[in-house]
């Protein structure tokens, strides 16, 4: 069959509604129907695309079982999803797609005697490793995708990852699951003992059938299933009749892994959990080929590792060109073509020492390599783990337009003693069919992920897809070896199996989703009976871009939907616990609050016949409303989704069909709104601190009365400025010009003052711009013909009035970098602004330079002997790092400086005074920032850059957060 199923040949409009109304009646959790949610489903981390009828957010088991059942009697197939990062099409079909992660993402106990977890489906298996840690425990299986892959979807899938030599795969440490069953009755899979089988066996259910006729089954099918099976232990294709065959427990709970919601949806999971080592080392290897690092795994695995990876050139530049990644650059020795990763894991120092010391002797002895790290310390492996843990997406990221690294042979296995030559084998029917690819993975169980750049999109490319991956599946089985290991069958594999198992013991696997799933209702067209790999292909079925004219520029193929469609959903913006990408989706768990989901909304209305009016549309609007702009995707996407400027964009259309609410103009009018507070301080503060009328500017207006406003200060920055007394002595270092921002200017000039006297006690002569906006506020509210024009006059001003050459810095991040960023956007040929975005610096970068050199010097103060916890603004982390800030500092004599990794404050600009914004504002501060605070000392001195940061700082914690400026200036000696 192909998975357009007969069953939705009927009006899909009038089933889609019949079945919401009654799915919305009979569920506790949220239905979505409409074309945008579908078009969300549509797509996971693969190749293809396939709209389903509709989507459920179960909250609970029985709210499983009602979906599966109501859409029984309507005849819709169903599909289980997890976080959407499955590369093989598994987690996409023509139904009802019901996503478990939402809602269904609870730790119900951790048992720390007996080592198990009894978890929900929608647990990531990160969330479970950090409630296991504090009891010596984890999670054995460790996948790349560790920050959002949930563990429904690894028992789906069957996943291992880089430590699977050491445990197993997660079939491996499944006990017992709670499942729906095709017919949405629910059954409990554990081992059983004879007399419960038999009992089972005559109840007149279909529970009682499965039990009645697998047995059977492995009967009829005996003699195949102990010989034809894949000699390779690695296995995450088919379904795993010989590990059932072999268990006298009869237990279906591991048989079910790696079936891929075919056969059941598992709702609740006991799983295994292992002692977790006290100590990890990492020796990285740097060879000059790929075959040469192959070549060395078979010495490292001489050594016992937990771990043995590859990663190749291909990452390894692409990594080079992320600030996110900045610091492997700086670890690594020379130009490697490939690097070897080999972890030990355990808790005897002395034995983890002499593992590294014998496998640097023999990789010495044998000549493998020319330079080898010896990462002891987490602080030294950060950098490489990171880089290693993200090899997928910046592979990923090596694509233009259509033409993209895909997953159709990236998941076979080998044993690792063949694997050398299986790789030079490989990439020799890759250059006969003229594809480049990335290479890496984990060498210690003879997985590589091998990633062919094709665009399928032209037919004779598909052509040659299809026949590499013939190839490679006869030259997998040539070796003895799996055709995947790790990714499962999906779309892309499925085909394959009647030739990979061979005719008897597929037969033998349609019979066991005959016995499961009679009607053909779970998740059909995997594992067996499945369409062409060919079909269902992202890219081919999309319709060419119909023309749109932006104001920004979207430099890659394809314009703005191709900067939308740059992303392939492999969901790094749905993990909750470490850098900013996606605050919203972590405040939320809404997958259409997730960077991956508002650009494959944007993909959708960019693909409508009048995509300008598409942009205008409410449910656009509403899909990107919650996204804060903190830019984080552009460093931490992989991809550089940019979703800051997609959404400015997607506004600027919004207004044209709407006109431009009064609340964005007055935000975009800033500069002016500030200034006039300025000059009728303090009387301009009055109005913020009279209840009435914050009521009444929150119903009017829209501005919550909840928040605090800013203070105005009468003395401003130019005011001080114009009679401030610089330094009688010569400026040695020129003339530098700081921007006077809209805030540092009229609400804190404390900080430019801070400012203007570092940088004249550095040799610097200061030249105070205050003439105009960056325009900053206007470009956030989509107001971009007006950022626009300010962008250029500022531009054009700061040129003629500063010295050519001449470094021009700023204290507010989101002000400064806006020209070097957005002005670029928006005028990309304008001469001025390329100038002035080229002389942008930190103030940071001037003064640790001056510090450093001697010409700056720092005295002791009233910080000497404190903590200084420091929160990075969003731009800034996403443009140029908060490297800078951090070293100046340290760089205040007598300091602890702690830096947090607590995402993003939630305050982002004007977006945490908006009332229907306010809730989620504090919601995302709460999630992290906030705490990380109140767990301070009092004594403890809490800094960040951002105004913003600031602001939601003060209003959540009760606690004074100071510009970093201030903080050095009070080290600077008295003159």
């Amino acid at each position: 069959m192909t998975v357009t199923d007969n069953r939705l040949d009927r009006n899909a409009d009038e089933l889609g509604r019949d079945l919401a109304r009654d799915l919305e009646r009979a569920l506790d959790g949220e239905v979505g129907f409409d074309a945008y949610t579908r078009h969300l489903y549509s797509r996971d981390a693969s190749m293809y695309a396939i709209t389903p009828l509709g989507v459920v957010f179960p909250r609970h088991a029985d709210d499983v079982a009602a979906a599966v059942s109501l859409a029984g009697r309507y005849g819709v197939p169903v599909v289980p999803r997890g976080g959407g990062t499955s590369l093989a099409g598994q987690t996409i079909g023509p139904g009802l797609v019901l996503d478990l992660s939402r809602h269904m993402h609870q730790i119900l106990d951790i048992d720390v005697d007996a080592r198990v977890a009894r978890v929900q489906p929608g647990v990531v298996q990160d969330q479970l490793n950090r409630a296991a840690a504090p009891h010596g425990l984890m999670f054995g299986p460790d996948t790349s995708t560790s920050n959002r892959a949930t563990i429904g979807g690894m028992l789906g899938n069957n996943s291992a990852g880089s430590g699977s030599v050491r445990y197993g795969m997660t079939i491996d440490h499944v006990r017992e699951l709670d499942v729906v069953l095709s017919d949405a009755s629910r059954a409990h899979f554990a081992p059983l003992d004879a007399a419960e089988r038999i009992r089972r066996a005559q109840l007149p259910t279909l529970e009682g059938g499965i039990y009645r006729q697998l047995p059977h089954l492995l009967e009829q099918y005996a003699t195949t299933i102990a010989d034809d099976f894949p000699a390779y232990w690695r296995r995450a294709c088919g379904y795993r009749l010989d590990r059932l065959a072999d268990d006298p427990g009869f237990n279906l709970a591991p048989f079910v892994v790696g079936s891929e919601g075919t056969l059941v949806i598992a709702t609740e999971a006991l799983v295994d959990l292992v002692p977790k080592p006290r100590r990890t080392v990492i020796a990285v290897g740097h060879f000059t080929s790929v075959l040469g690092a192959i070549e060395a795994t078979e010495d490292a695995l001489a050594c016992d590792p937990a771990a043995v990876e590859m990663m190749d050139r291909t990452i390894l530049d692409l990594s080079r060109q992320k600030i996110e990644y900045a610091d492997l650059g700086r670890t690594l020795e020379g130009d490697p073509e490939a690097l070897l990763f080999v972890s030990f894991s355990g808790d005897d120092e002395r034995e983890l020492a002499g593992q590294l010391d014998r496998l640097a002797a023999l990789w010495k002895r044998h000549g493998h390599g020319y330079h080898t790290i010896l990462a002891e310390t987490p602080q030294q492996q950060a950098p490489l783990l990171k880089v290693r843990k993200s090899s997928l997406g910046l592979l990923m990221a090596a694509g233009s337009g259509t033409r993209r690294p895909l997953a159709f042979v990236e998941d076979t296995a080998v044993d690792p003693k063949h694997l050398a030559d299986y790789t030079r084998r490989f990439r020799q029917v890759l250059d006969r069919h003229g594809l480049e690819a990335g290479f890496y993975g984990h060498c210690s169980v003879g997985c590589l992920h091998i990633r062919p750049f094709v665009d399928v999109s032209e037919p004779e490319q598909v052509r040659a897809m299809r026949a590499v991956a013939e190839e490679i599946k006869d030259l997998v089985r040539e070796y003895g070896g799996v055709n995947s290991s790790e990714h499962g069958d999906g779309l892309a594999r499925s085909e394959f199996n009647r030739e990979i198992f061979g005719d008897e013991l597929y037969e033998a696997m349609r019979g066991v989703k005959r016995i499961f799933d009679p009607e053909n209702r779970m998740n059909p067209g995997k594992i067996v009976d499945a369409p062409s790999m060919t079909e269902n292909l992202r890219d081919a079925a999309l319709p060419p871009a119909p023309p749109i004219r932006t104001r920004l520029t979207f430099d890659v193929v394809g314009g703005m939907r191709g900067a939308a469609d740059r992303c392939m959903n492999i969901g790094l913006c749905r993990k909750s616990e470490t850098g900013a990408m996606c605050p919203s989706y972590m405040a939320t768990r809404q997958e259409e609050h997730a960077t991956r989901g508002r650009a494959n909304a944007l993909v959708k209305a960019l693909s409508e016949p009048d995509p300008a009016a598409a942009l205008g549309d409410e449910r656009v609007h509403e899909i990107l409303d919650l996204c804060l702009m903190c830019k984080a995707c552009k460093s931490e996407c992989p991809l550089g989704v940019d979703m800051a400027s997609l959404k400015a964009e997607a506004l600027a259309h919004h207004h044209d069909h709407h006109g431009v609410p009064l609340r964005s103009r007055l935000f975009g009018a800033i500069r002016m709104l500030n200034r006039l507070g300025a000059a009728a301080a303090p009387l301009s503060n009055l109005p913020g601190r009279v209840r009435p009328l914050r009521r009444l500017l929150d119903r009017a207006v829209g501005i919550t009365a909840n928040r605090p406003l800013p203070t105005f200060q009468r003395r401003t920055l130019v005011h001080w400025f114009r009679g401030h007394r610089q330094l009688d002595a010569a400026a040695p270092q020129g003339e530098v010009t700081l921007l006077a921002d809209s805030f540092t200017t009229f609400t804190e000039p404390g900080i430019g003052r801070a400012a203007v006297e570092l940088l004249e006690a550095a040799g610097w002569a200061v030249r105070l711009e205050s003439g105009g906006c960056c325009g900053r506020a206007s470009f956030s509210k989509g107001l971009l013909d007006d950022a626009r024009r300010k962008a250029g006059s500022l531009a054009t001003r700061l040129v003629r009035s500063s010295a050519p050459g001449s470094p021009i810095v700023g204290c507010e991040p989101s002000c400064i970098l806006t020209l070097r960023d957005e002005h670029r956007q928006l005028l990309p040929d304008h001469p001025d602004v390329r100038d002035v975005s080229g002389r942008v610096r930190q103030i940071e970068e001037l003064l640790v330079e001056a510090i450093d050199a001697g010409r700056l010097r720092l005295g002791q103060s009233a910080l000497s002997g404190r903590r200084i916890l420091y929160h990075g603004h969003c731009h800034q982390k996403a443009e140029v790092g908060t490297a800078a800030t951090v070293a100046l500092l340290r760089r205040i004599p007598g300091v602890e400086v702690v830096e947090l990794d607590a995402g993003c404050c939630g305050m982002a600009g004007s977006f945490g005074f908006e009332s229907e914004h306010y809730d989620l504002s504090m919601a995302v501060g709460s999630d992290r920032l906030f705490p990380a605070i109140d767990a301070e000392s009092p004594d403890t001195v809490v800094a960040a850059t951002g105004v913003s940061c600031r602001q939601q700082i003060r209003h959540g914690t009760q606690r004074v957060a100071w510009h970093p400026l201030e903080l050095v200036r009070q080290s600077l000696p008295a003159t």
